[in-house]
């Protein structure tokens, strides 16, 4: 099959071999390849117009004396339906990628992939348009379709770059905002149309195309924020997560079905400011078409959604975050993506990101494909996208979604429905290495940053560094603490005293890792009712035993998160299609719960025995570990400083406990700092009137006590007042 015919059935794997400009005896020969064209004229400067042979439909050629430069060739077009247009000549241009970058994408070691690959606005040879380039090594043909070119693959097809399976193109003319996708021809013959893997700007759902993204660089006004991030890392200060879902926190007030990044920001920072939350972690802001998936099915790895603006408005936002002293974590899902055929799914034809093996390629519970975490291309292109999200936008932190369906090849399998490894065991060896090798770039070329692991086994040293054979996160969602504590608090209290082990049962453990103690969005949906829906008794019991519960989050050895809404207590579980019932805070109760949320903050800034040891052993000690028969549990928190250290004591039953005696460490009046059942907060404020005096009676094997009140459904924290 001759060149032309191959290039007219959309069958060439190297246009460029046949089009642009070729040595033709003494001159040069210029080939044009416009399907739809019927007239085509070139005017070069200084020289007459002259109309190109219409060798065959479609191709156009014509002899020249001397070579032009591409910026000189711009081609005059009569269309088949009577429509003119001018366009350059996209076969003139030399390919763009050099070798460097071939030679790193072919190894899979491309850390700034994102910068080669997908579509950016360029100038070449004193010609501006757009570059796209893709990597699809099992692709026949590759063309860039989009409104520029009536989305007609013909029109513009890729040049192959041979072993490194890369596929380029410059379109002169273009511009950003551009919609385009690939279309890809396969090895069987089929013709598949797809977004860009490297896109960086995505169309609003329910469309799927890929954006060419604003080329112009962004202005960061955070320089002192990323300063102190390096300075003192994230890890060495207090660290209390809000955990956010954008499109439900609030809706707008018109027809919009959401906020822009701006109007968000408008509302969230004085909110979390008031509320002294340190942190916001977002449910994926990576493009995903389902809004029913709170983003953890992604398709535009490299592209913010556009449900709430461009990516330069995303930028705006983390920037305003900063600015006000927040940081800002992303959660990332490199476990599993979904089959959308516009996707990632067989992309060039051939099982490319994915396994072939549906024992290995398929997730059985999500009805998503498994990335090949053994391919060298597949792994650069996941440690290359978290590099992205952190060097793009300013990200302090990733929380890997799902870690443990990566860590184990029969996760969710039933037997016979995996593959072992190499060694016949269980244990995913190259998602292992995959993820230690993700933790090492990101602590070398940005420290201070959080890497938070959702793993929820019992997987060893997931928060010990790499070198020391562990995964390298730094932080790791307590899953076990989670279900324990709502196990818990969602028994009626009079059985309780059988059980009380749930909430011990977590200090045995508590320093295996670096954990953060989470109350998260999956609790609070799916028919697992609010976190004040959970709790039992009346509604003041129940409000009760929520602040309960906040308060001994708050006070356990651990850094926080909470998920937005449980903060006053959200009535109705969470729905993401609606936002949150925030009329709900016109009632004292609920707002009793939010004024309490933002003294727990407060006193995690100012209070350093509640964050200085959160990971060392030295940093907690039972008083009372055994008290089950009255659900009462008291011990201390302790900092580097023995005048830091602070007494906790709670009561989980609805019986107010009048004369409760409690061994203290030292001599001296103790402050009541927090009395979860202050009125303030919505209580009884039955208490301690502010503080206890210590009595010499030896108590809980110390040799002095207080004697307290108390409350029902309460906790008390205790600070001795300094000496004068």
């Amino acid at each position: 099959m001759d060149a032309y015919t191959r290039l007219a059935q959309g069958r060439h794997h190297d246009p460029f071999e046949f089009l642009g400009l070729h040595p033709a005896g003494t001159g040069w020969r210029l080939r044009a390849w416009l399907p739809e064209g019927r007239r085509v004229q070139l005017q070069l400067p200084g020289e007459p117009l002259r109309v190109l042979e219409h060798v065959k439909p479609g191709l156009f050629e014509i002899l020249l004396e001397r070579r032009p430069a591409p910026s000189e060739i711009v081609l005059s077009c009569l269309h088949e339906g009577g429509a003119a247009w001018e366009e350059g000549c996209a076969w003139v241009f030399p390919p763009l990628l050099g070798e460097l970058d071939l030679h790193l994408i072919h190894e899979g070691s491309h850390q700034e992939l994102w910068k080669v690959l997908g579509a950016r606005v360029r100038g070449v040879e004193g010609v501006t348009g757009v570059h796209f380039a893709i990597w699809a090594p099992g692709a026949k043909r590759v063309s860039v379709v989009g409104d520029f070119n009536q989305w007609d693959g013909r029109r513009h097809p890729c040049r192959n770059r041979g072993a490194s399976g890369v596929w380029e193109l410059f379109v002169p003319g273009l511009a950003a905002e551009e919609r385009y996708k690939y279309e890809l021809l396969t090895a069987a013959g089929a013709v598949v149309l797809k977004a860009d893997p490297l896109g960086r700007q995505a169309e609003l759902r329910p469309g799927t195309a890929s954006v060419v993204p604003d080329s112009a660089l962004y202005a960061w006004a955070d320089a002192a924020w990323m300063a102190a991030r390096q300075e003192q890392p994230q890890l060495e200060r207090p660290l209390s997560i809000y955990e956010l879902h954008t499109s439900s926190w609030r809706r707008p007030w018109d027809s919009r079905p959401f906020h822009s990044w701006a109007e968000l920001a408008d509302q969230l920072i004085p909110y979390l400011l008031e509320q002294g939350f340190t942190h916001v972690e977002l449910l994926p802001v990576m493009e995903h078409p389902l809004d029913a998936s709170w983003g953890y099915q992604v398709l535009g790895y490299f592209a913010p959604t556009a449900r709430h603006g461009s990516p330069h408005e995303f930028r705006a936002f983390v920037d305003r975050l900063h600015q006000a002293g927040l940081g800002v974590i992303l959660d990332w899902v490199p476990a599993h993506f979904p089959k959308d055929g516009h996707g990632l799914a067989r992309l060039d034809g051939t099982a490319l990101y994915e396994h072939a093996d549906p024992r290995q390629g398929e997730h059985p519970d999500w009805g998503t494909l498994v990335f090949n975490f053994g391919r060298r291309e597949v792994r650069n292109f996941l440690l290359a996208n978290a590099l992205y999200w952190v060097e793009e936008f300013h990200a302090d932190g990733l929380r890997i979604d799902a870690v443990a369906s990566m860590l184990y090849l029969d996760y969710s399998r039933r037997d016979g429905a995996w593959v072992p490894n190499r060694h016949g065991g269980r244990e995913n060896l190259e998602a292992i290495e995959f993820l230690q090798q993700l933790n090492q770039l990101l602590f070398a070329r940005f420290p201070g940053l959080l890497s938070i692991a959702e793993e929820s086994t019992s997987w060893p040293m997931v928060s010990r560094p790499v070198h020391l054979g562990g995964l390298g996160f730094n932080l790791k969602w307590n899953m076990g603490w989670m279900n324990d504590t709502l196990s818990y608090f969602e028994l009626d209290p009079v059985h309780r005293r059988w059980h009380h082990n749930l909430l011990t049962f977590s200090l045995m453990y508590a320093w295996h890792e670096n954990f953060v103690l989470v109350l998260s969005h999956d609790e609070v949906v799916h028919g697992k009712d609010s976190l004040l829906g959970k709790m039992p008794g009346d509604p003041w019991q129940q409000r009760a035993n929520l602040r309960l519960l906040l308060g001994w989050l708050w006070c356990h050895p651990g850094r926080k998160l909470l998920f937005m809404g449980c903060e006053w207590g959200q009535l109705a579980e969470w729905d993401s299609a609606s936002q949150l019932d925030w009329p709900a805070l016109a009632d004292p109760g609920h707002a009793g719960l939010q004024l309490l949320v933002r003294e727990l903050n407060r006193l995690l800034h100012t209070e350093p025995a509640l964050h200085e040891l959160d990971f060392q052993s030295e940093g907690f000690e039972w008083v009372n570990v055994h008290d089950a028969e009255h659900s009462v549990f008291s011990f201390l928190r302790k900092g580097r400083r023995p005048e830091d250290d602070l007494l906790v004591v709670a009561n989980a039953t609805p019986v107010p406990r009048p004369g409760y005696r409690v061994g203290v460490p030292a001599v001296g009046r103790w402050l009541e700092l927090l009395n979860s059942d202050a009125a303030c907060f919505g209580g009884a404020n039955l208490g301690n009137s502010g503080a206890a005096d210590s009595q010499p009676v030896g108590w809980d094997g110390r040799e002095h006590s207080l004697l307290l009140t108390l409350p029902p459904l309460g906790l008390l924290l205790f600070r001795r007042e300094a000496e004068a």
